[in-house]
């Protein structure tokens, strides 16, 4: 799947002023992240049960 195919967005973390953020697309395999200030900069991209583990592990820190 190439990246304009992804259906990428922001955290609704994320500030209005759109710096130092991150943008993610979900598909069945993976989950595909990449720098928001620079949308044409390669991503890269993590399995479900790894961007699971991220998660809990940034949501207790």
């Amino acid at each position: 799947m190439s990246t304009t195919e992804l259906a990428w967005f922001k955290s609704s973390y994320s500030g209005s002023q759109g710096d130092d953020c991150v943008e993610i697309a979900v598909t069945e395999q993976a989950i595909h992240i990449r720098d928001s200030k620079d949308v044409t900069r390669p991503h890269f991209a993590v399995g479900r049960a790894q961007w699971s583990r991220f998660v809990g592990f940034a949501a207790r820190v």
